[in-house]
């Protein structure tokens, strides 16, 4: 039964949901103050990427 719900669970995630819990994972994996200011500005970087150029805010 457990498995059936996990797999219920798995099927049923947005894959903004998904993207947000690999984010948090690999923010969590921080080792210091400095690693997760440099992860967090990794993410932006790579978000302002996928980003149209068209939908920036310049």
């Amino acid at each position: 039964m457990y498995l059936l719900s996990r797999l219920f669970l798995f099927l049923t995630k947005s894959s903004d949901d998904i993207a947000k819990e690999r984010y948090d994972a690999y923010l969590a994996e921080a080792t210091d103050l400095y690693d997760l200011e440099f992860r967090m500005r990794k993410l932006d970087r790579e978000a302002q990427r996928r980003q149209p150029s068209w939908m920036s805010q310049h």
